[in-house]
């Protein structure tokens, strides 16, 4: 999972608000929630980000490892597993 922390921490020391970012930059208030919430971004819109606050991906992004899923508890076959075998 991509996760966007170091973004609002980035923003703050190079003195750009959210606003600013909307207002002048042209950053939409769309693409701004999907960042609070860790969601789908556009590489383009990192690329813009990079650009606007001079900084790396790193210094707005960062990878966390998703754990796999558990095994189901009750023993049953996932959907998605029983699928797959009663396919010719």
């Amino acid at each position: 999972m991509i996760v966007y922390d170091k973004l609002w921490a980035t923003l703050r020391n190079r003195g750009i608000s959210q606003y600013k970012l909307i207002k002048e930059y042209q950053i939409s208030t769309g693409q701004l929630d999907r960042l609070r919430k860790n969601g789908n971004v556009s590489t383009y819109t990192l690329n813009q980000l990079c650009e606007i606050l001079e900084c790396d991906l790193s210094d707005i992004a960062e990878y966390h490892r998703t754990p796999p899923p558990s095994s189901n508890a009750a023993g049953r076959r996932s959907p998605v597993k029983s699928l797959k075998k009663n396919t010719p």
